[in-house]
């Protein structure tokens, strides 16, 4: 943490010598005191539109910059009065909202350092560079996409050096991943054409469309970024979901999802066929390897039913080594001849595991109780389960490894196995 400070704390001190050093103050006061108020004013209202990301215990924050046209406007000297003031106001704004890091305070001068650096190289390039790019058609806008790509690779440099400090990259593959991730082409192109639009109005002294290009820029910004928060909050939401509907050994739905699945079909009237199934023997695979080789055989049967299923079925995780299937869009001796194909399909596999150093290939055999019903004609999906929960006790006292099944549609027949 000392040298992520003295890092810190060496572009603080060489942006002072940069700026009090190397550059001049040629601006009259007032039309400084006008350009800093309204890029201040503003900076603070964009403020909250920035985008915080983070790499490892670092968390940093971007957006689209306006300082490379201050900075061309006013030089090094006022690009370091304006980023002094801007930055200690957004130290003390979260200080006072409480939202501040630990870090807030030493990190202000990362950012007031580096800025003042990247930026005031922009502005030594673009006086070296404009009387090169003066003649060319579009050779200002060629110019300020240059500048502006520049100083992001600068930016980014900057960024490197200090997550090199504090551990959090490590090797050339985390550096290239994270240049990557930092360049965005679109951005780039509106820092561009923002920022050289900016330069032009202000050495105009336009002060009204400086305001209205701004105003302009916030209102696009806080629309793209509510849309993102959006999308963000709507992708946390289905993750939540998902995670709390998803058995996590077999990657399957679980128990939970069931449930609600089954009220949705509760709707529908449509005729199903439930499935009760489980694997015969199980605890005894236990007693003779460990819980790991359980529960790869588990997730060797779910990934067995799987296989069998159409993009209208669904297999959940009910119990332990217990799965429910719910068969749709078939007439019942389809529904018959698909589980007697699925349990002579998990009979004739096998899963190889690892058991004291060594591999072994594990068979299994398993039960299965059919229901097969139109749903609320006489029964719920609920009830449903529960029948086919009965007829799967009913195959396991038949023997095991078979489907015992009824069709309720067949105004109560006989119980059948297979």
């Amino acid at each position: 943490m000392l040298k992520a400070r003295l890092y810190d704390f060496s572009l603080f001190f060489t942006a002072i010598a940069v700026a009090f050093g190397l550059g001049s103050f040629a601006l009259d006061k007032n039309t400084f005191f006008i350009a800093l108020f309204i890029y201040w004013f503003f900076s603070m209202l964009y403020n909250h539109l920035r985008i915080t990301a983070k790499s490892g215990a670092t968390k940093f924050d971007y957006g689209i910059n306006y300082s490379l046209s201050f900075g061309i406007f006013a030089g090094p000297l006022g690009l370091f009065i304006f980023e002094a003031i801007y930055r200690f106001t957004v130290y003390i704004s979260k200080k006072t909202s409480k939202t501040a890091d630990e870090t807030e305070f030493w990190d202000m001068f990362y950012n007031i350092g580096a800025h003042v650096l990247i930026y005031s190289i922009g502005y030594y390039l673009f006086q070296i560079g404009y009387p090169l790019f003066e003649g060319i058609p579009f050779g200002f806008w060629i110019l300020m996409c240059t500048l502006a790509l520049l100083t992001i690779l600068i930016s980014i440099t900057f960024l490197l050096t200090a997550f090199h400090i504090l551990g959090e990259i490590r090797n050339l593959k985390e550096a290239s991943q994270f240049v990557r991730q930092s360049i965005n082409w679109l951005d780039l192109g509106k820092t561009a054409f923002t920022n050289g639009l900016l330069l032009l109005l202000l050495e105009q002294q336009q002060w009204g469309m400086v305001v209205a290009l701004f105003i302009l820029n916030y209102l696009v910004s806080r629309s793209f970024h509510s849309k993102s928060q959006m999308i963000k909050n709507k992708i946390e939401r289905d993750k939540f979901e998902q995670m709390a509907y998803t058995d996590f050994l077999t990657g399957v739905p679980n128990r939970a999802f069931m449930d609600k699945k089954m009220s949705e079909l509760n709707q529908s009237g449509e005729t199903v066929g439930i499935v009760v199934a489980d694997i015969d023997k199980f605890k005894l695979i236990n007693d003779s390897y460990n819980h790991a080789v359980g529960d790869r055989v588990i997730q060797h049967f779910a990934n067995t039913l799987k296989t069998y299923l159409s993009e209208n079925d669904y297999v959940f995780r009910s119990g332990g080594e217990e799965f429910t299937l719910i068969l749709r869009e078939r007439a019942f001796r389809e529904t018959i001849e698909l589980v007697e194909k699925i349990r002579l399909g998990v009979e004739t596999s096998s899963v190889e595991v690892d058991y004291q150093s060594s591999r072994h290939d594990v068979t299994i055999t398993s039960s299965f109780g059919l229901y097969y019903f139109k749903v609320n004609q006489y029964t719920s999906m609920e009830k449903g389960y529960i029948y086919a929960d009965q007829l799967l006790l009913q195959s396991k006292e038949l023997g095991k490894n078979k489907v015992t099944f009824k069709d309720e549609l067949a105004q109560r027949a006989p119980i059948s196995a297979m």
